[in-house]
């Protein structure tokens, strides 16, 4: 299945251990287990933290029944709070896995700059009252592409036991007061988007140079780095499977990150 939801809403992907706290997991698990009368475990291709949405995040589970393509769409979203909807599904041979056969995760980061809050869409961009320039973003990205050691870029409780990832693709691009970082990597360490986008951010406000990535990536210190951007501005928008798999094609996010004619 591919799943979208509203990050603000949730506290996180990964079920809770109490119910007072609602997991895009957990509400998604109940709703399925309904469809296929027996409980249903979810694997996701990357666990989000609380406030950050999904528009292309992908999950598997396994089933004694198949229901259909119908029945766990539309039977699944009847039984779904309005801020999470499966987009697509379909039956998957055992060699599927959500999370290990995945090649690549795609985030976007959103960011609005104006000296003035926008009205509509709170929880679901990060605001900035600076104008940031985006080609000393983009040109700082570039230092950030290909295999690295991420140390300065990852939260104190990350678990992963290699810093190294993959950065296969990284740009900043402008549409009217929105900005979008996208990115894309083989796997991502905990808050390294964010942590990512916030020194792009503190560079973009011209405070520091596009040149300043390498030292903090040298530096391989957390502290080194900018603070950690705002979790409201970041979406996982896309997962790359190999082909054999047939999987529909990943989307590109939000359809309001497209530039207004």
């Amino acid at each position: 299945m591919a799943v979208e939801y509203d990050g603000a809403a949730f506290h996180g992907w990964q079920r809770q251990g109490s119910p007072e706290l609602p997991t895009v997991q957990a509400r998604l698990e109940t709703a399925l287990a309904s469809i296929a009368n027996h409980p249903i475990t979810l694997v996701c291709a990357g666990r989000t933290d609380t406030g950050v949405h999904g528009t292309g995040q992908v999950v598997h589970f396994d089933c004694a029944v198949d229901r259909g393509a119908q029945a766990w769409l539309r039977g699944t979203n009847s039984l779904l709070p309005r801020a999470l909807r499966v987009r697509w599904a379909r039956a998957v041979p055992h060699t599927f896995h959500a999370r290990f056969s995945a090649q690549s995760r795609r985030y976007h980061y959103v960011i609005f700059d104006s000296p003035v809050e926008p009205a509509i869409m709170a929880g679901q961009l990060t605001h900035t009252r600076e104008v940031l320039d985006i080609e000393a973003m983009h040109a700082a990205g570039q230092y950030l592409l290909g295999e690295q050691d991420f140390s300065s870029f990852r939260a104190a409780g990350c678990q992963s036991r290699t810093p190294f990832r993959n950065v296969m693709h990284l740009s900043v691009s402008r549409h009217h007061r929105f900005i979008v970082i996208d990115i894309e990597a083989n796997a991502f360490l905990q808050h390294m988007v964010r942590n990512i986008a916030g020194t792009l951010m503190e560079i973009g406000s011209g405070r520091r140079s596009p040149e300043w990535v390498l030292d903090v990536l040298q530096a391989k210190d957390r502290s080194v780095a900018a603070k950690t951007a705002h979790p409201n501005g970041l979406y996982l928008v896309a997962v790359r499977y190999p082909s054999e798999f047939a999987l529909p094609s990943y989307t590109i996010g939000p359809a309001f990150l497209q530039p207004i004619a």
